[in-house]
């Protein structure tokens, strides 16, 4: 029997206009976002992409190895869904650091593909749509308390850790310029 046949795929479809909460993990679960360099690169692509008016961001976590986003994509980035172009540029930032670094750190990205050489994203990113304040907030707690899980211990409390937007819904920090608060869309 072939065992695929049960096993869940994760698809990162996503219908411009919608509340979505999503994930994106990095190639093999390696720890390239432990950098704060590597974590200002997609915190500088949502900002971006949120100022050209592409995405709305209310929610984020960037952690050592996976993000969690709440978001809204509102059109196609060119030819290209917002998503994707936020995969792209990431991942050739990535890669333009580390020939940087130099040493062979970017090597473990190395793969074999016909259409390019590294890959740094999985390729299962994970799209929920939020359709009730319910299920958005309770995504919203589960992105925020991330960092606190026990194998991470990032941060004693959500607003400790640095790269999320914690401080925002629980203090009104808004040093991320390009966060919308999802409390007004539920």
């Amino acid at each position: 029997m072939d065992i695929q046949l049960f096993e869940q795929k994760r698809k990162s479809y996503i219908q411009i206009g919608e509340i979505y909460f999503w994930t994106a993990t990095i190639n093999s679960w390696m720890k390239l976002l432990d950098k704060d360099q590597f974590k200002q690169v997609i915190l500088d692509s949502l900002s971006h992409l949120s100022e050209k008016g592409k995405i709305d961001v209310f929610a984020f976590v960037i952690m050592p190895n996976h993000i969690h986003l709440i978001w809204r994509i509102n059109e196609l980035n060119g030819k290209e869904e917002a998503h994707i172009s936020f995969l792209k540029f990431t991942a050739h930032q990535f890669k333009t650091m580390l020939l940087k670094e130099g040493g062979d750190s970017l090597e473990a990205y190395k793969v074999n593909a016909n259409n390019k050489e590294y890959e740094f994203w999985q390729r299962d990113s994970l799209a929920i749509p939020l359709f009730s304040r319910t299920v958005a907030f309770q995504k919203l707690n589960y992105l925020h308390n991330n960092p606190m899980a026990k194998h991470w211990q990032l941060a004693v409390t959500p607003a400790d850790y640095l790269y999320s937007s914690a401080k925002y819904y629980e203090g009104g920090e808004t040093s991320y310029t390009f966060l919308k608060d999802l409390r007004e869309e539920f």
